[in-house]
């Protein structure tokens, strides 16, 4: 057997409860598998460790805490929504990638189909959001015309995602703070740009940015919602979209209550895409936070994911 050790558990992605860890692992050659839990063992010190024993490698063991998303699992999606769906480049990001946005219409000027723009990735190291995103887009494609016209950059941050960089409070500024004005990223001035061209061709009705909390969180997906000081009528409204996406989400994949405000202290003081959404766009921003591995007692493996996605957007069909 193979003994795989993770070491200071506590200070990686918010791990403070080991025990909730369940990280994927690939043979070279091989696909993704998610571990059970792991056993941890505290050292002399007090510092916590997570042991697990796995099958010895041949050559080499890729390790994650969860299942990787990059531009590869982009061009599939891309290859399998069909013609229906375009793909186009709005810009690039600060170290010149490009920022792929993908779409199934263009809309027209002043038309009146309601519309949802989705981000994802603004963390680069938050893949469960990318798997969930990947669900909800699927699930939209097989809607056809009943869809709403849909938006969505599934990775905000490529720099991050090709560097294998986390993304939470990287430089030069958090992705997530940087909405304001003037935006303190090249890749928000841009998606802030194609956001306004897509509200001026429907009529738009919700701004959704899928993430991942902390690696130890395990008791479902949930949404923040705008802030009732700042935004109060969004506020509102953001608790009855959360209530009713939680509602066709189901109860394995929700946590109780399904929203919530973010109330925990931040070193950035400008806006994020959801205040954006509020104050600039004037249209409902919600974060949906999706866990690592574990909602509830359920492990999430990718078809978990995509089962999160599709529920997700029948909430999305029903309620426009």
């Amino acid at each position: 057997r193979f003994r795989l050790v993770l070491n200071h558990s506590q200070n990686m992605l918010g791990a403070s409860r080991p025990e909730a860890l369940l990280p994927v692992v690939r043979m070279e050659g091989g696909d993704w598998e998610r571990l059970p839990g792991g056993t941890p063992e505290m050292g002399a010190d007090g510092r916590v460790r997570v042991v697990w024993e796995t099958a010895p490698p041949n050559t080499s063991l890729d390790v994650a805490i969860c299942y990787p998303y990059g531009s590869a699992d982009l061009v599939s999606l891309v290859e399998d929504l069909g013609s229906a769906w375009s793909q186009d480049t709005i810009g690039v990001s600060q170290g010149g990638r490009p920022l792929q946005r993908i779409s199934n219409a263009p809309g027209e000027d002043g038309a009146t189909r309601p519309g949802v723009y989705l981000t994802a990735r603004q963390h680069s190291g938050e893949t469960p959001g990318s798997w969930v995103l990947e669900g909800v887009l699927r699930g939209l494609a097989d809607a056809g015309d009943d869809a709403p016209l849909v938006w969505a950059v599934p990775l905000t941050n490529p720099d991050g995602i090709e560097a294998g960089d986390y993304g939470k409070d990287n430089f030069p500024y958090d992705l997530n703070r940087a909405w304001g004005r003037p935006p303190m990223r090249h890749e928000t001035l841009v998606i802030q740009n194609d956001c306004r061209r897509w509200a001026s061709r429907c009529q738009p009705v919700l701004c959704l940015d899928f993430h991942a909390p902390g690696a130890s969180e395990a008791d479902g997906c949930y949404f923040f919602l705008p802030n009732p000081d700042s935004s109060p009528e969004f506020h509102k409204a953001g608790e009855q979209w959360a209530r009713t996406l939680a509602e066709s989400m189901g109860t394995s994949y929700i946590a109780a209550p399904p929203g919530r405000v973010a109330s925990y202290r931040s070193r950035w003081e400008t806006p994020s895409f959801t205040q954006f959404s509020c104050q600039d766009l004037n249209v409902c921003g919600l974060t949906l936070e999706v866990p690592y591995g574990l909602s509830k007692h359920l492990v999430l493996t990718r078809e978990a994911y995509a089962d999160i996605g599709r529920r997700l957007a029948e909430g999305l069909i029903q309620v426009i």
